[in-house]
């Protein structure tokens, strides 16, 4: 069996952002367990054009997410929380997914995914989780038990060169990753029957 793929979207228009880096430390975390990787980092997500409905044509960079996430046993979302919302760029990305409606497999249906929001402090931080959590939800994905909040406000969760500064942060994200990996693992795993 194909090792698993797991798709991380998200990060900001800023090179190196905390979401993309959170991004990059968990998708490294679930490559070192097996997993076949795919980032749509904020210099994707900012390529891509407004979702239009009314528009069914695709840009290459569209077409590229929508395959990746169809192809996808586990997908990892990171956003800022803008005002106690998701950015409008991850929004955007998660919008186009609309083009996996038909599929037999539809939206992010059995799916695991891991959320991380980055916000500068706790209240922004939760309303924002809570809300990306609902949409996973109305795409029909399996949010992980556990969602990673990282308040920027605190303290800086990375180091300039991409590593995580404390080991909690580590440890969260290495945790939801491991979640969404063993969700993927499950999903793929032929049901026995009885006799």
């Amino acid at each position: 069996m194909n090792a698993p793929l797991i798709v991380g979207i998200g990060g900001t228009t800023r090179p190196g952002s905390s979401g993309e880096t959170a991004l990059r430390v968990a998708l490294a975390h679930a490559e070192r367990a097996g997993a076949r990787t795919r980032l749509f980092g904020g210099a994707d997500l900012a390529a891509l054009p407004h979702y239009a409905p009314e528009h069914p044509e695709r840009h290459a960079v569209q077409t590229e997410l929508v395959e990746a996430v169809r192809a996808a046993d586990g997908v990892l979302i990171a956003t800022p929380s803008y005002h106690g919302g998701m950015s409008g760029l991850v929004k955007n990305a998660l919008d186009l997914l609309e083009d996996l409606r038909g599929d037999a497999r539809p939206y992010l249906d059995g799916r695991a995914v891991g959320v991380i929001v980055l916000a500068g402090g706790w209240q922004g931080a939760g309303v924002t989780l809570s809300a990306l959590r609902d949409i996973v939800h109305a795409l029909r994905g399996w949010p992980t038990p556990l969602g990673v909040t990282l308040n920027t406000a605190a303290s800086r969760p990375f180091t300039p060169d991409g590593e995580c500064a404390d080991d909690t942060t580590r440890s969260q994200l290495h945790t939801l990753t491991d979640q969404v990996l063993a969700f993927a693992r499950m999903a793929r795993t032929p049901a026995v029957t009885g006799a």
